[in-house]
């Protein structure tokens, strides 16, 4: 019986070790699928429209430029922005529970659609001061399409506004990511 007990704490202990290291199949499959509610709710991206916003975005993912930043707590006021076009963020959120939260501003230069582009499944919210604005469509981005971004959402904003992009996640996999910002009609030339 104590050699059972010993096995089975033996057993446990090691599934615990291995749950914390790194993303596995199952944990994406998981946030893939906390994230459906979510894009059950808004219609599903163009593939003929996003294709282009993705493909140069992808382009930005993984080869930059990058800027890392830690997003401010839910309920306090965010100062970092993530206005630098053309660019990959690194957002960390912050942590207090178990849980992930937190927020950064995006300032919108012209009158437009944008895309907000994603390394995880789960989405994000935009506010335009306490106001949610509601997405055009949100979709999945296949990993033949772009092996670093994993969703796409795309939201009409104003120009001059500043909006708040807000996120949450429940495991510290998803509290790290990649975002991306980009006109989504903008033809995408570099100067």
């Amino acid at each position: 019986m104590k050699n059972l007990l010993k096995t089975g704490l033996s057993t446990c202990a090691l599934a615990m070790l291995m749950t914390g290291c790194g993303t596995t199949a199952a944990q994406d499959e998981a946030s893939m699928e906390l994230a459906t509610g979510q894009q059950e709710l808004t219609a599903q991206c163009d593939p003929a429209e996003t294709e282009e916003v993705i493909e140069h975005s992808c382009i930005h993912a993984e080869s930059g430029p990058f800027q890392a930043v830690t997003a401010a707590a839910l309920g306090t006021v965010p100062f970092v922005d993530v206005n630098l076009p053309h660019t990959a963020y690194n957002v960390t959120l912050p942590g207090s529970y178990g849980q992930y939260g937190g927020s950064v501003i995006f300032t919108a230069e012209e009158s437009t659609e944008y895309a907000f582009l994603l390394s995880r499944y789960q989405g994000l919210r935009i506010f335009d001061g306490t106001t949610e604005v509601g997405l055009e469509c949100r979709s999945y981005i296949s990993a033949s399409a772009c092996g670093a971004l994993k969703s796409i959402a795309i939201a009409p904003l104003e120009a001059g506004k500043d909006y708040r992009l807000e996120f949450r996640a429940f495991r510290s996999s998803d509290a790290q990511f990649t975002l991306l910002v980009e006109e989504a009609a903008h033809a995408h030339e570099h100067e």
